[in-house]
């Protein structure tokens, strides 16, 4: 890990998360009417969601299911020939394929495969770019994508996914994916405990933390990004105005540097809004940041210690998944 790495840029960023949930109307109330994103579109199954600057059709594909959790993770290549060339490299490297599909009311084709924990990827390029329908959806500025209401995220930043093996994880994500590491926790007993991943210059796009409740493909939390800290600081009170649990902050991250508030929506998933500020990777031999177990025992940049629900919540409940195993 102390070797610096390099992106691959076969893909351009991360495009959307799709999320489970067993309350869809709440669900979906709270994701527009409170969290502030977009309704674009809705079939039998789902709602299509993004934030007021995500220029493609949707970044959160709420889906109506049994329980909760994570559907599939969607990343759009940086061209045609960068799907084609990431798509063999995918093909050779031994992990689960499952295939290619025609895509859904956001984008076209695209490329779906599996973690070694059971989280469903897909890579596509043909996208749908989001057009307002009406005038109340029209920002008044030409050079963002819409207006915004409620706690107003701009767009789509990251989201965390849990693992048995962190560093099994990392070599799906580098093998897979391209993508490099920017921050990682090294723990005492050799194992990694967390890495934090991107496929282009921002900081991260996706972190793996080791999972410690139970479960086996689980997601921890999606996040949102603010344009500032102030943001983040107004939303806290929107979310008490609607009743939201508030699980944790706003306070600030050690690793990363974000300001980070975490909610859960109604159905139990964990949602966050996060702000990163200026801070990017612009160097092409970035050395990945190691973070040792004494580090993380001093809590948050600030000494706010990591409530043990952060550590063991995540969805589906662990409850779900053995009962969804016993019915298999």
């Amino acid at each position: 890990m102390s070797e610096p790495t390099n992106p691959s840029f076969d893909i351009a960023h991360l495009g959307h998360v799709e999320m489970y949930t067993d309350r869809f109307e709440e669900s979906l109330d709270f994701f527009t009417r409170v969290y502030g994103l977009k309704l674009s579109g809705q079939d039998e199954t789902s709602a299509y969601l993004r934030a007021w600057d995500d220029y493609e059709f949707h970044s959160l594909k709420l889906t109506r299911h049994s329980t909760t959790g994570v559907g599939q993770i969607g990343y759009r290549a940086a061209s045609p020939e960068a799907l084609q060339h990431r798509v063999k490299a995918i093909e050779a490297s031994g992990y689960k394929v499952i295939g290619w599909n025609d895509g859904d009311m956001g984008h076209g084709r695209a490329f779906r495969f599996e973690d070694p924990f059971g989280h469903v990827f897909e890579i596509y390029y043909d996208t749908v770019w989001y057009e307002p329908q009406v005038d109340a959806e029209r920002a008044a500025l030409k050079n963002t994508a819409s207006a915004f209401t409620g706690a107003a995220p701009r767009r789509l930043d990251h989201l965390n996914l849990l693992s048995e093996d962190v560093t099994e994880f990392r070599r799906f994500m580098a093998t897979c994916l391209g993508s490099r590491v920017t921050e990682y926790i090294q723990l005492d007993n050799g194992r990694l405990g967390g890495c934090w991943f991107t496929v282009n210059n921002k900081t991260y796009d996706l972190a793996c933390t080791e999972e410690h409740g139970g479960g086996q493909g689980r997601l921890h939390h999606v996040t949102y990004a603010t344009d500032q800290r102030e943001d983040i600081l107004r939303a806290a009170d929107i979310f008490l105005q609607n009743g939201v649990h508030i699980e944790t902050g706003p306070h600030k991250h050690a690793i990363q540097g974000t300001f980070f508030l975490y909610v859960w929506e109604p159905a139990g998933n964990r949602v966050e809004l996060a702000n990163a500020g200026a801070r990017l990777m612009l160097a092409p031999d970035w050395k990945p940041v190691c973070w040792t177990e004494a580090d993380r025992k001093k809590g948050q940049a600030w000494g706010l210690k990591t409530i043990a629900s952060f550590h063991t919540h995540g969805t589906p409940p662990v409850s779900a998944y053995h009962h969804s195993d016993d019915a298999a």
